[in-house]
């Protein structure tokens, strides 16, 4: 038996601390918090001290049992969980549950998975940090609070179901005011006159006007003052700049790089570097700081001088500008920065990439450029055109790497290199361009934009910006966009060789693609929440408790007291809106039914939102109609509302089977039987007609077709969620880009199934044919036990691959009595 156990809280990085610790080193993980607050009841004791009562999954208590047996074995137990809050709430729980000895017990941190790193935190382990562990327990107790609380006010006074949360209502909120501000934007036309000039050595290059042109007659007006014009260069000014790198990655900012250049979301990035951390390959991906380590700095000059020369190193220290970021940890950063592309898989090897450049750019000189600022002058008017240019003269930096932006207003166009000018040179005009332009709404937030905006305002952390943007889209409050657009006109007027013309052309505007956008039960709740609860939802009172948990993360604050001082206002203020407000449903009122007389209204209803005509004071029953995906309660016109009573509509019969148009979860569809068939992108349930959906029915019967047979069985072809497939024998069969879908030979056929069949019998861990008896792999890393219909889902503790036959039994024994009672009370 080892002398010693170390316990970490994910099985990746145990499987990496095994790596750098000899035989009287056993390495086991918690699989994260072995304790947590009950998921059925309150579980905090606010009547004593806001007390949490911690209870023991179900699912963790072996893994419990099998820890507490280790460490009683054990000469010396590690803690070695991560080491921000999270991490020493871990621990300070490992300790408590398994009760262990504090004599032969020893808290270590590392902020990267490195053998040096872990040799040092051996030679320097220290007690658990309580003040870490209470601002944990601040953040859990309040979060609970809030939510348990809050949540049942929304299931009485909006709808059931609903949830509610400190952080998330509020980042839902400032998606809310965006879209209103949107919604209430009117835009302005203005127009932007360029130009284009050649010199007489024969080079073209653009200029613009600073001034732009309220109305079209004004455009016009100037255009053709430059008719019989003579252009030259009125002023020349060359000055040198410099552009100096972007510092290395905190968690926030690597999110918002991954966003704009790996089009990764925020948890994707996170999951990601998850896994580049677990493997020892940077350091750790929560943090605020800044800061490198003396190592870093010394390893990256290293590579800047070995890779590039010495002109492009310069060793840099960064400042953190985030309120209460924590600089004694380090910035995200390669633990080897000599390790420029190791061998991963993709999305691992993007992200890796991204963050060995951001931190060898953070420490490489700045970039020198000369910028070049050219004024042209006209014979006819006092207007004049400016022409910029930009010429690197040392790289700097930019050899590595360049941030990106979210602000597309504020993206400057490229600035390439003018050609030789001199002042008083005359100039060919070639053409100049007054192009109607409109003034843009604020841009809808992405993932990372909002991610920004969270930490400008200080709400939030390094450990809440991907859990909280998840939670708002799981709850249904906020949704990715998928509109590409609409088309709008405008005017341009070219003035070329003395004559004027002018075109209309389109453009697309209001694309939400990607966007975070408020659905219609986000915005009623963040209405009814920030009408009630105002001090809940106020972006500064939301930011001072992160300060308070800072505070008591240091030392320097009670984490009860602050609990009490929250709760004596909170709760009366949870009780007063319980017993006084209204519902809330989002109402408006459009218009009347021109048939009946009767109200028409929009509003959220138990299955969604929804059109009503009539009311239910009147004797005869209101009508409902749903609103399609792509509407709301709060743009939807009379007109929209009232065509939706015209579906489903019923098109005629084809073979003796009604077919019928209708709009669904997946867009619209027209209903062939028990056949549904979606309309083509652009098609609307409205306006297709019987010819069309007959037309649309004989491809689907032609899809559906059988396009081989195999072992005597059909194999047919379709077009799912995830892509094209190939189903045989009841097995679906992802095909992928190798093959070509439309024209799949039998040979490829065969191919995918066995390749299929082998995938499925490499899930099998463990097989007993005699019994019929197998495991097979699951997701998450879990395994399951399967004898015909019964299946028992294996804790992640178990070790699959070394289970017996006679526990598999077990198992399957204590799953069974509950199938056959079930059966019973069916009968």
């Amino acid at each position: 038996m080892p002398k010693n156990l170390v316990i970490v809280e994910s099985p990746a990085k145990a499987k990496t601390i095994e790596r750098f610790l000899g035989k009287d080193y056993q390495v086991e993980s918690s699989f994260g918090h072995i304790v947590d607050l009950p998921s059925k009841e309150l579980g905090v004791d606010v009547e004593n001290d806001f007390k949490p009562k911690y209870t023991v999954d179900k699912e963790k208590k072996t893994l419990v049992k099998k820890l507490k047996d280790l460490a009683q074995k054990a000469d010396v137990i590690w803690l070695a969980s991560d080491e921000d809050r999270e991490g020493e709430a871990i621990s300070w729980h490992l300790a408590e549950e398994l009760k262990l000895d504090k004599s032969k017990t020893k808290r270590i941190v590392f902020n990267s998975i490195t053998k040096s790193a872990i040799q040092k935190a051996i030679e320097n382990p220290r007690d658990i940090n309580y003040n870490l562990v209470n601002a944990q327990q601040a953040r859990r107790v309040l979060d609970r609070l809030v939510g348990y609380e809050l949540s049942p006010v929304l299931w009485k006074k909006v709808k059931p179901g609903l949830s509610a949360g400190r952080v998330q209502s509020v980042a839902v909120r400032l998606i809310v005011e965006r879209e209103r501000e949107i919604e209430g934007f009117t835009p302005e036309a203005s127009f932007r006159v360029k130009a284009e000039f050649k010199t007489d050595g024969g080079n073209v290059f653009a200029a613009k006007l600073n001034n732009t042109f309220p109305t079209k007659a004004a455009a016009e007006a100037f255009l053709k003052n430059n008719i019989g014009a003579d252009f030259a260069v009125a002023d020349l000014a060359k000055r040198p700049a410099k552009k100096s790198p972007a510092p290395p990655f905190t968690t926030s900012t690597l999110q918002q790089e991954a966003s704009r250049k790996l089009y990764f979301s925020v948890s994707r990035t996170m999951q990601v570097a998850q896994r580049l951390y677990e493997a020892g390959l940077i350091t750790y991906m929560r943090t605020d700081s800044v800061n490198l380590s003396n190592e870093a700095l010394s390893a990256a000059k290293d590579a800047i001088i070995q890779s590039y020369g010495d002109e492009y190193s310069q060793v840099r220290n960064f400042t953190g500008k985030t309120k209460g970021a924590q600089e004694a940890h380090e910035a995200i950063r390669p633990t080897d920065m000599k390790l420029q592309s190791p061998s991963l898989e993709r999305d691992q090897a993007k992200l890796y990439e991204l963050i060995w450049k951001r931190t060898l750019a953070s420490q490489m000189s700045d970039a020198e450029l000369e910028r070049t600022n050219v004024k042209i002058k006209a014979s006819t008017h006092d207007e004049e055109f400016t022409a910029n240019g930009e010429v690197i003269k040392f790289d700097g930096f930019l050899k590595v790497y360049l941030e990106g932006t979210d602000d597309e207003d504020n993206v400057e166009e490229q600035e390439g290199m003018l050609p030789a000018l001199r002042v008083g040179e005359a100039l060919q005009n070639i053409y100049i361009s007054a192009t109607e332009r409109f003034t843009r709404p604020p841009y809808r937030y992405t993932e990372a934009s909002l991610v920004k905006k969270l930490e400008e305002l200080g709400i939030g952390r390094p450990s809440t910006y991907a859990p909280t943007i998840s939670t708002i889209q799981n709850r249904g409050y906020v949704e990715k966009g998928s509109v590409e657009g609409t088309e709008r006109k405008y005017v341009q007027m070219v003035l070329e060789s003395g004559k004027l013309s002018e075109q209309k052309l389109s453009e697309m505007v209001g694309s939400d693609k990607g966007k975070l956008v408020p659905t219609d039960i986000g915005m009623i709740v963040n209405d009814f929440l920030v009408n009630h609860f105002t001090k809940i939802l106020d972006y500064n009172f939301t930011a001072q408790v992160e300060e308070d948990f800072d505070e008591i993360a240091a030392g320097e604050e009670d984490w009860q007291q602050m609990m009490k001082n929250f709760y004596k206002d909170f709760h009366p203020n949870v009780q007063e809106v319980e017993e006084t407000a209204e519902r809330a449903s989002g109402e408006r009122v459009l218009g009347v039914d021109p048939k009946t007389g009767r109200q028409v209204s929009v509003r959220l209803g138990r299955f969604g939102p929804m059109v009503q005509i009539g009311t239910v004071d009147e004797e005869e029953k209101p009508q409902f109609a749903s609103l399609l995906p792509e509407q709301s309660i709060g743009t939807i016109t009379f007109e929209e509302a009232m065509e939706l009573f015209q579906l489903p509509r019923k098109l005629g019969v084809h073979k003796g089977e009604e077919v019928e148009a209708n709009v669904g979860r997946y867009g619209p569809y027209v209903r062939f039987g028990k056949k549904f068939i979606s309309l083509d992108q652009g098609e609307s349930a409205f306006d297709v007609d019987l010819a069309r959906a007959i037309e649309l029915i004989q491809e689907k019967e032609k899809a559906d077709a059988p396009i081989a047979t195999y072992e005597g069985k059909e194999v047919t072809k379709g077009k799912g969620r995830f892509g094209p497939f190939i189903k045989w024998d009841g097995m679906f069969i992802n095909v992928n880009k190798k093959y070509d879908f439309d024209h799949l030979s039998q040979a490829d056929v065969i191919e995918l199934i066995e390749d299929k069949k082998i995938k499925e019998a490499e899930k099998v861990v463990q097989e007993w044919p005699e019994e019929k008896i197998r495991i097979e792999k699951a997701r998450w890393g879990r395994h399951n036990i399967i004898k015909g219909r019964v299946k028992v889902e294996l804790s992640k503790d178990v070790d699959a691959a070394k289970m017996t036959l006679e526990e598999a039994k077990v198992l399957l024994e204590k799953k069974a009595p509950k199938k056959k009672a079930k059966t019973k009370a069916k009968k």
